[in-house]
């Protein structure tokens, strides 16, 4: 199981904060730092304060700071960029990381957010879906076109003329692409075509099962040769004692025992369990979201008591 760090930096954290993360991420032996990609933060707990920051800035700026994580979001936003010059910053971060950069790439939800800084949502689930389709078949293309060759398209929504389809990413022929959520039918089949990984974010592990279950279906019933990763993602909670998950758990407005449920909560040996419950269903990454990010210590505990056993 390889263990992955995720932030939620819209909830409030600077660059410095994140970067202090990582430095901890890659220095503990974790896999990976993913971030969201929004732009307003979410529920009562959290203020945002002091503002949120760009997934893609910050990600350039983690890629010089570090040298063996992979980087990436869960999940860049469909509605926040056109797909031509998301391709070009995508490419351009992965070159930045000698090779390091993965796509989580999902359709958009948040209607408010897009409504607070001014970015158009489509109201209707399908159209946003369709976007979302025309998209990923253009940075794929984009991509994967070889050197000297151009690309075009002509979609519904978006159309490409002729053009050089250049910078390539650092890695060939594209980053990996990463896939998520628990649709029942359009999701596992976009999987199927695009992803390099499917990912299913804060379900049950009942429920990460069946969806793992219907990704499989899809690609078995699809033309792609290549393999297709699983993975999950789970809200961090662990403590040495009862007293220490409670405080973890109350500083992110969390009540422990609903985290032991809904979450990766309690002892290290209770995540050891957990964790390989979901590697029974398929899993092979998880994806550890840290909502505080001045505990470095909730890492370090999980580097040293959890990792070894998981590994």
């Amino acid at each position: 199981m390889r263990l992955r760090i995720f932030l939620e930096p819209q909830q409030g954290a600077t660059y410095e904060d994140q970067l202090a993360v990582a430095k901890a991420t890659e220095d503990l032996g974790f896999d990976g730092l993913f971030r969201s990609d929004h732009y307003l933060h979410m529920g009562d707990h959290a203020s945002g304060l002091p503002g949120p920051t760009d997934a893609w800035i910050t990600l350039a700026g983690l890629a010089r700071e570090t040298s063996r994580i992979r980087l990436g979001t869960l999940m860049t936003a469909a509605t926040f960029r056109y797909p031509g010059p998301l391709a070009i910053a995508v490419a351009q971060v992965d070159r930045m990381s000698g090779g390091r950069i993965e796509f989580g790439f999902g359709a958009g939800w948040y209607e408010d957010e897009h409504a607070a800084y001014g970015i158009p949502f489509p109201g209707a689930g399908r159209e946003r879906f369709d976007r979302y389709e025309e998209q990923l078949d253009i940075i794929t293309g984009l991509w994967s076109t070889p050197v000297g060759e151009s690309f075009r398209y002509a979609g519904k929504y978006y159309r490409l003329s002729e053009g050089p389809a250049l910078p390539k990413p650092e890695q060939g022929p594209r980053p990996p692409v990463i896939i998520g959520g628990t649709g029942p039918r359009r999701t596992p089949r976009l999987a199927a075509v695009f992803a390099d990984e499917y990912n299913v974010p804060f379900a049950s592990l009942e429920e990460t099962a069946a969806a793992f279950g219907r990704t499989r279906e899809a690609v078995a019933a699809s033309s792609r040769t290549g393999s297709m990763a699983y993975s999950a993602a789970q809200v961090l909670c662990v403590g040495r004692d009862e007293a220490e998950i409670a405080r973890r758990a109350e500083r992110i407005g969390r009540d422990p025992e609903e985290l032991r449920v809904n979450g990766l909560a309690g002892s290290p040996a209770e995540l050891v369990d957990k964790i390989g419950r979901f590697a029974e269903a398929g899993a092979e990454r998880l994806y550890l979201q840290v909502l505080d990010m001045s505990d470095l210590d909730h890492l370090a505990l999980v580097a040293d008591q959890v990792a070894p056993q998981v590994r």
